[in-house]
Parts: structure tokens; C-alpha cells; sequence
């Protein structure tokens, strides 16, 4: 696998080695051993799948701590434009975001880690999303930032007013009026001190 660097430290775009013939294609989608080594020091506890149809926005979704999560997501069928956005108190990249591409073509996943607010959007007629989480899901833990905050500068690739989305999620308050809960100087994986 190859390990792509982003703007934002921590954020690491993943590219399995993809093996074809005329039977299909083959790869390792995730390698213990090799995340260890290349990205980091993890351990995945749960996998969730989601199927969204075209023009659906998921997110900014993210677990407080000491329930917060990192995720290594895919699109297994379709594509979708992934966004992690910087959400942690004091560091360089503050408010910042990544967007990938993802897609059953490029066969990218994203590593979003902990300290990070994350949303996706529908580009093609449906999608089926994958994703490894290093913590489980606690309600009570779940928060997020609205994603029609102008301030963050996302370009979704489908207008907002077009876009399909949760009540729930337009309910999220944009980031400059959220208290966010992470610091960048304190260790968010204290399991690997």
C-alpha cells in the first residue's frame, strides 16, 4: 500500500496495491501489520457500511472525548467526495479541511484520526460506504459541525440547497460558535503511550 500525505498532518490517503487479470481485481484493503508501520499505531474495533443515493451529505460528524474515533473510510460502490476537517484547539491547520475522491474505480481510502470532523457527498447515483473506527459508537459522545458553515470553505460538488440531509445534521453548530473538545497538544491515543 502507499501512503499519500495531505495538507493537514495526521490525514493520510491510502492506496492499496491493486492486483487485476482477466478474472477481476484483487487487493488488501487493510494490513494491520503495514497501517501500523506506514500510518500509525492503531487498533479498529468496529466496521460500519452506510448506502446513500445521489445528492446526500453525511456529516460533520465525530465523537467526543474519550469516546472520539479515528476512521479509515472507502467507497466500496460509486463515489464520493470525503472531507475531514481540523477540529482541534491550537493546531496550525485549525478549521481546515481535505477533500478526497473516493470511488469503487480508485479503490482510496481516507485515515481521518482522532481531533477530526467528518462528512461525506454523494456524487454518483448511489454509493455504499465503508468504514473501520477505532472506538465504538456512543450516542452520548456524538456531536458534529453543521456543514453549510460558509467559514469552512467546502466545496461539497453538489449546491447546499440541492443537497439531501439529516435534520439532524442541520441542526450541528457551525465550528467558530463550538467549544471544540480536542487539543492539539494533548495525546489523543493515550492506549499507545
Amino acid at each position: 500500500m502507499e501512503v499519500i500525505k495531505t495538507a493537514i498532518d495526521g490525514l493520510a490517503i491510502i492506496e492499496p496495491k491493486v492486483f487485476k487479470d482477466a478474472r477481476g481485481y484483487f487487493f488488501e484493503s487493510f494490513s494491520q501489520r503495514e497501517f501500523d508501520q506506514k500510518v500509525r499505531p492503531i487498533r479498529f474495533v468496529q466496521d460500519n457500511e452506510s448506502m446513500s443515493s445521489h445528492g446526500v451529505i453525511r456529516g460533520l460528524h465525530f465523537q467526543a472525548p474519550p469516546y472520539s474515533q479515528s476512521k479509515l473510510v472507502r467507497c466500496v460502490k460509486g463515489r464520493v467526495l470525503d472531507v475531514a476537517v481540523d477540529i482541534r484547539k491550537g493546531s496550525p491547520t485549525y478549521g481546515q479541511h481535505v477533500a478526497v475522491e473516493l470511488s469503487e474505480e480508485n479503490h482510496r481510502e481516507l485515515f481521518i484520526p482522532r481531533g477530526f470532523a467528518h462528512g461525506f457527498a454523494v456524487l454518483s447515483d448511489t454509493a455504499i460506504f465503508q468504514y473501520k473506527c477505532d472506538n465504538f459508537y456512543t450516542p452520548e459522545a456524538d456531536y458534529g459541525i453543521n456543514i453549510k458553515d460558509d467559514d469552512l470553505g467546502i466545496d461539497w460538488l453538489i449546491p447546499i440547497e440541492k443537497a439531501i440531509l439529516s435534520e439532524k445534521d442541520l441542526k450541528h453548530a457551525c465550528l467558530k460558535d463550538f467549544d471544540t473538545p480536542f487539543d492539539y497538544n494533548t495525546n489523543l491515543y493515550p492506549e499507545f503511550e
